[in-house]
């Protein structure tokens, strides 16, 4: 038995395979030292990106005199685009009072733009038309909006109702975040169309126009998913010739 035990003992020995050193400890591996040296190298990267000389925001440092990490900015610097110089079409108010003019002229493309905005914030609550019987309210809001056409806000400047988007009134949030100043004079502009469309006379509507007016005609009616096309309106020339061929 000791024979065969000194023999395995001397082909280990001789074995050039064998990754045993005489001592009992094993061989380092080549592939695992250059694995580990990759690792390292690589570790030491990202540490030294990953763990950058920073100040957290209101941190302490001592490299200022007030031991602040971020600086003040100048007195009386103004960000680009913020400068507000035109303080009525920031705020809807001459002095503390509300105005009753509009910053720019109301057009055709204004009013568009305000019923597009009004649909889309105010409509949820107030309605298409103003009444304060919208969508929100019919689902048990706890207070129903009032109606734009009660005297009160017929007689209301239209810096109120810039000044109430602005800041908010009552239960209803303020939307500075979600419409910018220009969008709310839109919406003013509309508001003030919805008011005279609402309690218009006989007298307001232009010579020439039809009461009620025509209903609109249509190129394509449109689906659910699409919108429908007008028709192009006709020329006087056309419709007296299409008149003349009626007869």
């Amino acid at each position: 038995m000791r024979i065969f035990e000194k023999s395995a003992v001397e082909m280990s020995r001789k074995s050039p395979s064998s990754s045993a050193r005489r001592d009992g400890r094993r061989r380092p591996s080549p592939h695992g030292t250059c694995l580990l040296a990759v690792l390292v190298l690589t570790t030491a990267c990202r540490l030294d990106m990953h763990v950058q000389p920073r100040q957290n925001p209101l941190s302490r440092s001592d490299f200022y005199a007030d031991q602040r990490s971020a600086r003040p900015p100048v007195e009386g610097t103004v960000a680009r685009g913020d400068l507000r110089a035109d303080t009525y079409f920031y705020t809807g108010k001459l002095g503390n009072n509300p105005g009753d003019v509009m910053p720019f002229p109301v057009t055709k493309e204004v009013l568009e733009r305000g019923r597009e905005r009004y649909d889309i914030f105010c409509a949820p609550c107030h309605s298409r038309v103003g009444d304060g019987n919208g969508f929100v309210p019919s689902r048990g809001f706890a207070r129903r909006p009032p109606s734009y056409h009660i005297p009160r806000l017929q007689k209301a400047p239209l810096g109120y109702f810039y000044d109430v988007m602005t800041n908010g009134f009552g239960i209803m949030p303020d939307y500075a975040s979600q419409i910018s100043p220009e969008d709310r004079w839109n919406i003013v502009a509309y508001i003030r169309a919805l008011q005279l469309s609402q309690n218009a006379t006989a007298n307001d509507v232009p010579s020439g126009q039809k009461i009620p007016s025509e209903p609109p005609k249509f190129r394509e009616p449109g689906s659910g998913a699409t919108l429908p096309i007008l028709a192009p309106e006709k020329s006087e020339k056309e419709s007296e010739m299409n008149k003349e061929g009626q007869k």
